[in-house]
């Protein structure tokens, strides 16, 4: 399989199946190729540039600068191959837009989730750092991040925005049946640790993004939605059901935004 590995950027990439010169500094990554298309509406001329497998990219323009989108699937394995071969075509930022369950009882369906860092409860970070290692996002990417869902919130229930730790998994009925699962009470116990550090809630991608981010000296952050919150459900509060990602759409690209001005004085 090597062999038929390029490094040259010039050539096509092996799996998202594009090259150098078509995909831009800035990156977004939903997991859903389906939401590539609507995301790419908030560019300028967005155009289709390639899809293979899980991946779907789209490139356009903010303030002038070249921002592509592309998909990664569900998962750490897939997403670390899209930020791999992405950087080989130029890209050096990325936020991942994504979707998630809340675990702190903070967190109400609708809300936006920052993540300062991922807990590596999956095992593609493993592949890039030891384990004592934390998964941490960028904290300029963060920062942009804070002040776009800061403009985008108000002290209402499904539209507030937290910041703080998230969980990256594997298993995704592990977290939703871990009673059918053989290891079930290690499932279960670590599952009430998350929930007493008050870790914000539960995603797939965020622990591989950061750590293929820092292996590879680049930058990365991280903006979900809060579909639900089971953890309030157990404990009798009210919570939403909220599938509609515009709002985190739309702060990672005025975080781009930020970041663009940042980078280029301007």
């Amino acid at each position: 399989m090597s062999g038929l590995i390029s490094n040259n950027p010039n050539e096509v990439q092996f799996h998202i199946k594009t090259k150098a010169g078509e995909v831009g500094r800035y990156v977004i990554l939903p997991g859903d190729p389906g939401r590539v298309r609507q995301i790419a509406q908030y560019l300028d001329n967005a155009e289709f540039v390639a899809q293979n497998r899980e991946y779907t990219t789209f490139t356009g323009f903010l303030l002038g600068k070249m921002v592509s989108v592309t998909s990664t699937g569900i998962g750490g394995p897939s997403a670390a191959i899209a930020v791999e071969e992405l950087i080989k075509c130029g890209a050096d930022t990325f936020i991942r837009v994504g979707t998630s369950g809340g675990i702190s009882t903070d967190v109400i369906g609708g809300d936006l989730l920052i993540a300062t860092a991922a807990v590596r409860g999956e095992g593609t970070s493993k592949e890039y750092l030891s384990e004592d290692y934390p998964a941490v996002a960028n904290f300029n990417v963060m920062n942009a991040l804070y002040q776009s869902a800061k403009a985008l919130s108000t002290n209402e229930d499904g539209n507030r925005f937290h910041m703080g730790v998230v969980q990256s998994k594997d298993s995704f009925y592990g977290e939703i049946n871990p009673e059918n699962m053989p290891n079930s009470s290690f499932l279960k116990n670590r599952w009430e640790n998350y929930v007493k550090a008050n870790c914000l809630c539960s995603e797939m991608e965020a622990a591989a993004l950061f750590s293929v981010s820092i292996a590879r000296n680049v930058r990365a952050g991280a903006v979900l939605t809060a579909l639900w919150n089971v953890e309030r459900t157990n404990s009798g509060l009210p919570d939403k059901t909220c599938y509609d990602s515009t709002r985190a759409i739309k702060c990672a690209i005025d975080a781009i935004k930020l970041l663009i001005k940042e980078d280029y004085n301007c």
